[in-house]
């Protein structure tokens, strides 16, 4: 599994994706964040928090995730060295994992630099240090869950096949699904239960500074699942 993983950083910073990957969500984050006038503007809105940063992060993951995961699969099926990869000594889950840490992997790496906004903020305060941290952290766990469910989704779409458009596609709909269409579907049907089904409603738990064992549950669920259907799809190869 640890040779895959480091075979997938290794490809990832070989070729511009991964320093792509990590400029665009820097570069996305901080421009609505610090620059464009808006509700998302920090400065704007007077008030030293990180909240809209945790309100926009996932949409800009939504894409970006499944940038980074659309090859993992897909590229070994159109290169033909999928099923020479299946013949290794090495067990399909670990194959699977591999895959998945390695995207999961690079994506915190991108996410590490906006510790600084978290130091901004937290200087910006009147008095210096008026943030609430607590909040702050549990929001971050809750984007980290996210990420684990995302890159899931993500290595799921790339198994189903070997065109990387079709897979980012495939991927970028289950995520914008599994994160706020179920709260669509429970607004038309006045349903909490189907609202709890959605990523959205988890998330948002977190970030109100709550570490709630039912949503770490939730997340990991939903990146089992998804790995165990990565897992399946594979195995019919």
């Amino acid at each position: 599994m640890f040779a895959i993983l480091k075979k997938e950083i290794h490809t990832f910073f070989a070729s511009p994706i991964g320093y792509l990957v990590i400029a665009l969500f820097l570069i996305l984050n901080g421009l609505f964040l610090w620059f464009f006038k808006g509700d998302f503007n920090i400065i704007d809105n007077g008030f030293a928090d990180l909240s809209n940063f945790f309100v926009l992060a996932p949409w800009i993951l939504l894409f970006l995730i499944p940038a980074v995961t659309m090859r993992s699969f897909s590229d070994e099926k159109k290169q033909g060295t999928l099923e020479l990869l299946l013949t290794k000594p090495i067990s399909h889950l670990n194959i699977v994992l591999g895959k998945y840490l390695g995207a999961f992997v690079l994506i915190l790496i991108a996410l590490l630099p906006t510790a600084l906004y978290v130091f901004t903020v937290y200087q910006l305060g009147d008095p210096v240090g008026n943030l609430d941290l607590g909040s702050t952290l549990s929001s971050y766990f809750g984007l980290l869950f996210l990420i684990a469910a995302y890159t899931a989704i993500g290595i799921f779409a790339s198994s189903l096949s070997d065109n990387q458009i079709v897979t980012f596609i495939i991927a970028v709909f289950l995520c914008f699904f599994f994160y706020i269409g179920f709260e669509g579907i429970a607004d038309y049907l006045s349903s909490n239960f189907i609202d709890q089904l959605g990523m959205s409603f988890h998330f948002k738990s977190m970030s109100r500074g709550v570490l709630d064992t039912r949503d770490i549950i939730y997340f990991l669920s939903i990146a089992c699942l998804f790995i165990t259907l990565t897992l399946q799809n594979i195995n019919t190869k």
